[in-house]
């Protein structure tokens, strides 16, 4: 495992970003035996930190030099795309630029006239740009991000391309299944999001890490963890349940 993955399994550990307990539910209607909340990096030591897994990732697999701007999706995203810039260059001497969406197009001030979907108007003709979000369950807000890119660099005549999508943790399930009322099916394992994602768009799919070998690497050092409210090592029954679940829902 690699260095800087173990160490965000060690942060999610020690945050309380990852934490397994009973009646969990998914925004897509699973239940769920664990969870992971970024939002707990919530200080300047623990941004910088996830900032640096993202641009340890990048520079690992050859990035660092074939991209110009790092984008997040609004909210979580935002602050994942600023503090992968910074730790770029911090940690790698890479001074690249960051923005992230809009909930709504603004249609005052300095770009009343074309509606601007980005923040900080970033893009460039020929800019090369990298997403950065925090979970993968669905693809559903990726697919959106990317649409307003090809909308934002459409309006102004600009060509760009998107070099890679990259989340902290990849939950590594298949999609929910659903009845003809709109009911999840459970039990029921549905398609490959990633796979889809690439194939739909032509985008690379990267991860941090995902969370089977985070659930290994912190099983194995016996590293405290919240479980039902209380810290302690992750124990066998935990484990089993964790295993099961990966393989009713979890991609092969």
């Amino acid at each position: 495992m690699e260095e800087y993955k173990k160490r965000l399994s060690l942060i999610l550990a020690e945050t309380g970003a990852l934490f397994f307990d009973r009646d969990l539910v998914l925004k897509d209607g699973r239940p769920t035996p664990y969870f992971v909340n970024l939002g707990k990096f919530c200080t300047g030591r623990l941004l910088l930190e996830l900032g640096s897994f993202f641009a340890e990732m990048l520079v690992s697999r050859s990035l660092g030099d074939k991209i110009d701007i790092i984008i997040g999706p609004s909210y979580k995203g935002s602050a994942i795309a600023s503090a992968t810039a910074t730790a770029l260059f911090h940690y790698h001497g890479r001074d690249l630029l960051f923005d992230y969406d809009r909930k709504e197009a603004k249609r005052h001030g300095e770009r009343s006239s074309s509606a601007a979907l980005f923040v900080n108007n970033t893009f460039f003709d020929g800019c090369r740009v990298f997403v950065v979000d925090d979970v993968l369950t669905s693809m559903q807000t990726k697919y959106e991000l990317i649409d307003k890119i090809n909308k934002e660099t459409s309006a102004r005549g600009f060509r760009c391309e998107t070099v890679g999508l990259g989340v902290a943790v990849d939950r590594e399930q298949t999609t929910a299944v659903y009845d003809e009322k709109g009911n999840v099916i459970l039990n029921r394992k549905g398609s490959n999001p990633t796979a889809e994602f690439t194939s739909n768009t032509g985008i690379p799919f990267l991860s941090v890490a995902g969370i089977r070998e985070i659930v290994e690497c912190l099983y194995g050092n016996r590293i405290p963890l919240l479980i039902s409210g209380g810290k302690r090592p992750i124990d066998k029954a935990t484990k089993e349940e964790f295993d099961r679940y990966m393989e009713t829902y979890g991609r092969g």
